[in-house]
């Protein structure tokens, strides 16, 4: 429950709904009652049991109301009974018609308010949720699986809608229908009424007893779910690997065993969630079967209630069990909503290490330098950057090369502030980036990366997310400066045309100057190029590598480069192993010295 109640937080903005669901469950708990009352002028008709009453009863205070009402409903029967036995027959039954329309219209009422509350709720929760994955930082997510997190915005947030409308029940329509079924029970026979209490709490033992093992059984299968749309997702995005390595049935076997988990965790809630209904109503009857036995022997031996009464207190004491059993079924989804509910607030309430300090600014231009000081970075206990000093000033080219894993983009990553440094300082005009506002920051660069990063969209709307307001004159303009706008008008629908899942309509070099045109339509101030040319084929290279050196004319540009050549004109270059600076110079200079780089340029001459 304790997650519960910080779920229920959302619920404010649809107080109005909870009122009115809570107004009409009282009437219908109300009119629930009142239905089963009603049945017993119908009976003592039938069986002609009444006691007949000729003369009105007289009203002589609250202590005496209910003899008054048994009284009066005698002597109406009897007037009735006096003129005409049919027409007393008709008012009977129609009485119980109405009082279940009654019933019924405000259940159907009660559900329509809760509707609006419910959808209303996990509408606000799935958005929460998914503004929460938005302002995370990257590291976050390399610790966590895709499919984990898809499986929480969306399987086990329907867990929780499900949970949430049960809790809701049994706080307010159940208890009262129970409540209102007590109260008129005790004015018939209060001996009745104690004797089937004395009972319910063995039912409500049981229950609590499975509902234990409820929580961690749902949270297993939960985990579990998450781990194979983890395999689905893989499968689907490294297929061409799958398929041309020979792994399928590496791939196979391994979501064969997550869904036999999944089988055998779903099984074994499954089997303690159905024993809800089941141990309900065998409680519910065997308390029934006892009340037979005892209200049998007042009516026949005693005869301290009349037979017709104790029919309807038969009748209302099955009508506990219905709501007896919701609460029982509420209990066992609230356990598996609250496994649910904890999965998402571990997201919700995930710790941000990036988060702007209180007096972080809003920077609008980048005007002098970056400057690196002794910055120091690990990754779990990995050290990726080692004691790295660099100054770039404003308009200058600096490329990064270097073996794989020798820190590149890790510096690229800590510019853009995806991380922060363990130690040291990256500097902006002086002023420390981690003093900077984020999105002020993020306005200030444009990146370009090596995996060209394109969306299930048109071409127009992925280059749009450059710049949202941008014309049709800009992207054209954007388009052109990147070598695209002559790919793009042979399309389909032109710049209209949607380019599939992650571009896969295209190819390499057209996804990569999409890529280049989205840069160019931001019109940042400092890009960075993350071995945006790695990938490509020579003719669509020759024309990336064009494009790139239109978007890099009069910007502050950080390279990260494989190919040696595409660097040449760089202001400097920083030669990179183990997270170190071991040579820097301009490539002539490099050359000159017949060191690292001067090696790794014979490498890729061979």
């Amino acid at each position: 429950m304790n997650y519960f109640q910080k779920i229920i937080r959302f619920a404010y903005p649809y107080k109005g709904y909870a009122l009115l669901n809570i107004i009409c469950n009282i009437l219908y708990a109300l009119f629930s009652a009142l239905s089963m009352v009603a049945f017993i002028p119908l009976l003592e008709v039938l069986f002609q049991s009444h006691n007949k009453v000729r003369v009105a009863p007289i009203y002589n205070g609250i202590n005496s109301l209910k003899d008054y009402l048994e009284q009066w409903l005698s002597y109406q029967v009897t007037m009735q009974l006096d003129k005409d036995i049919s027409i007393t027959l008709i008012y009977s039954i129609g009485l119980i018609i109405i009082l279940f329309l009654l019933k019924n219209l405000f259940n159907y009422l009660a559900l329509f308010f809760i509707t609006f509350l419910r959808n209303g709720v996990i509408k606000d929760l799935r958005n929460k949720m998914y503004e929460k994955i938005i302002s995370l930082p990257v590291a976050f997510f390399t610790e966590k699986k895709k499919g984990d997190l898809i499986a929480r915005i969306g399987n086990d947030i329907l867990e929780v809608q499900v949970s949430f409308l049960s809790i809701l029940e049994l706080l307010i329509r159940e208890p009262l229908t129970i409540l209102f079924t007590l109260i008129v029970m005790f004015s018939i026979s209060i001996k009745l009424s104690l004797f089937v209490l004395v009972f319910i709490p063995f039912s409500g033992f049981f229950i609590s007893f499975v509902g234990k093992k409820l929580r961690k059984d749902s949270n297993l299968v939960q985990k579990e779910q998450g781990n194979f749309l983890s395999i689905i997702d893989e499968t689907i995005s490294g297929q061409k690997i799958i398929k041309t390595f020979g792994a399928g049935i590496s791939f196979i076997n391994k979501f064969k065993e997550s869904t036999f988990k999944f089988f055998n965790f779903s099984n074994r809630l499954l089997h303690r969630n159905n024993l809800a209904a089941p141990s309900s109503e065998f409680f519910g009857i065997a308390i029934i079967g006892i009340l037979l036995w005892y209200g049998g022997h007042m009516v026949l031996i005693d005869q301290s209630i009349k037979g017709s009464t104790f029919l309807v207190f038969i009748g209302l004491a099955y009508n506990i069990l219905t709501p007896a059993k919701s609460i029982s079924k509420s209990i066992f989804s609230i356990k598996k909503g609250d496994a649910a509910a904890s999965r998402i607030l571990d997201i919700l309430e995930a710790e941000n290490s990036l988060k702007d300090s209180p007096n972080a600014i809003h920077k609008k231009s980048f005007n002098f330098t970056i400057c690196f000081k002794n910055v120091y970075f690990s990754y779990e206990k990995n050290k990726i950057i080692s004691d790295f000093n660099l100054t770039i000033n404003k308009g200058q080219t600096i490329a990064l090369v270097g073996q794989s894993g020798s820190g590149k983009s890790t510096i690229a990553n800590l510019l853009s502030r995806f991380y922060d440094v363990d130690k040291g300082i990256i500097s902006m005009d002086q002023i420390d980036i981690r003093k900077v506002k984020q999105k002020s920051l993020h306005n200030l660069i444009g990146i370009v990366t090596q995996d060209s990063v394109l969306f299930n969209d048109t071409v127009k709307n992925n280059l749009l997310i450059g710049k949202s307001d941008a014309t049709d004159k800009e992207l054209e303009k954007a388009a052109k400066i990147a070598n695209a706008h002559d790919f793009i008008i042979k399309l389909e629908n032109g710049y209209d045309t949607s380019i599939g899942e992650s571009g896969n309509k295209l190819s390499g070099g057209q996804k990569q100057r999409l890529s280049i045109a989205r840069a160019i339509l931001k019109n940042p101030e400092i890009l960075i190029l993350d071995e945006a040319t790695s990938s490509l084929d020579t003719k669509s290279e020759k024309l990336v590598q064009k494009a790139l050196e239109n978007i890099m004319k009069g910007r502050t540009a950080l390279v990260i480069a494989h190919r040696l050549s595409t660097i040449q004109k760089a202001d400097l270059i920083i030669v990179m192993q183990e997270g170190k600076i071991i040579e820097q110079g301009t490539h002539n200079q490099l050359l000159s010295n017949k060191k690292s780089y001067f090696k790794l340029v014979q490498l890729q001459q061979l």
